[in-house]
């Protein structure tokens, strides 16, 4: 695969290999998505001391089975969820418990992942180590957030930075997680399309009626940083839009959305009403999930603005993508060219893709 050229000006598309190739598609895993900051919910998942939360790294896609807990201490802890007996799977539920034990042969471990004790163990020489211990799983929080990594390439405040220095003022604390404006949509196509279409408002006008009913195209613009980008949604005059405090860097503007992507598949949509967050997963090399979550701060500002329609929205891209991941398999497309005003997003990401994947 060709290295993307940095000079957007120059620069050709990567190849379509990269949304057709099942070979690429699974040595994503270890060079992308293993080396990220994965999205895992609020805080509020292992809220007081004695509560365990399981999941998987990633469902259907690197199916690493983690665990988050919080100690008596009341700290927080991430750490693998396979009993180092056998291999058992220690929690398989959300629950409340003073210790860990496997339901297989009865080895206990404390909430911190080490262990604790074994029947029938007593003539095992050299035992415990600390490989008897849970494996210890990077995480971090940032605001309400918690973020875990399996081999992260660097810290999370390096992906977030930009993020939390633009919406310092947001009211994070205020965020409830609406479980009925939640779902989660099933995309016929590559799992790197669809971020792509999400990284341009160069669509909005030919794709989104609605949306494009309430920004203003002409003041659309992107942020480009190292690990992350930002798309500027500015509302037309008398659209639903945020209200900045003095000094910041955007208070003389309309804006009605932030759209911050941070690599390589989540979205984090700042709206007035609260924050959407989109996570992208892949299942297969043509099939990806999209979950939406959504937290509301002020309910009285749904359906108002940029923030409105989110569902319809979001089938419109799913039909575009969709036809565009029939297109790229193609013998006669190979390669395109950027616009350099409207797609500087998609090429950072492009660009990120070929570094990464070497």
């Amino acid at each position: 695969m060709d290295k993307v050229n940095s000079n957007i000006n120059k620069a050709f598309t990567i190849d379509t290999s990269i949304y057709n190739s099942t070979d690429i598609f699974e040595q994503s895993k270890e060079k992308i998505f293993a080396k990220s900051w994965q999205f895992i919910g609020q805080t509020d998942l292992v809220k007081t001391p004695g509560q365990c939360y399981p999941f998987n790294f990633i469902d259907n896609y690197i199916d690493e089975p983690l665990l988050l807990t919080r100690d008596e201490s009341d700290q927080l802890h991430c750490f693998s969820n396979v009993c180092t007996h056998r291999g058992n799977l220690l929690v398989e539920n959300p629950c409340n418990v003073k210790n860990l034990k496997c339901r297989y042969h009865g080895r206990r471990f404390d909430l911190a992942g080490k262990f604790r004790g074994m029947p029938e163990f007593e003539k095992a020489e050299n035992f415990p180590t600390e490989s008897d211990n849970l494996t210890k799983v990077s995480f971090d929080l940032w605001q309400e957030f918690i973020f875990a990594s399996i081999n992260p390439i660097a810290p999370l405040k390096s992906f977030i930075k930009e993020v939390q220095d633009r919406m310092y003022w947001f009211e994070f604390d205020k965020l409830q997680f609406d479980s009925a404006r939640s779902r989660d949509y099933l995309v016929k196509a590559n799992w790197a399309l669809y971020v792509e279409n999400y990284l341009e408002g160069f669509h909005i006008p030919y794709v989104h009626s609605s949306l494009n009913s309430v920004l203003d195209y002409g003041d659309y613009s992107q942020e480009i940083y190292a690990n992350s980008n930002l798309q500027l949604g500015i509302g037309k005059k008398g659209e639903e839009n945020f209200k900045l405090p003095s000094g910041h860097i955007d208070e003389n503007k309309n804006v009605c959305a932030y759209y911050f992507w941070v690599f390589p598949n989540l979205m984090l949509n700042f709206y007035p009403w609260g924050l959407s967050v989109n996570i992208v997963k892949p299942i297969e090399v043509n099939l990806t999930k999209v979950s939406f979550l959504t937290y509301i701060s002020d309910s009285s500002k749904l359906e108002k603005g940029a923030g409105a329609g989110l569902d319809r929205v979001e089938r419109e891209d799913e039909s575009i993508v969709e036809a565009v991941q029939k297109g790229v398999k193609s013998r006669f497309y190979n390669k395109g060219r950027f616009s350099p005003t409207r797609e500087k997003g998609v090429h950072h990401f492009q660009m990120l893709l070929s570094d990464f994947l070497g």
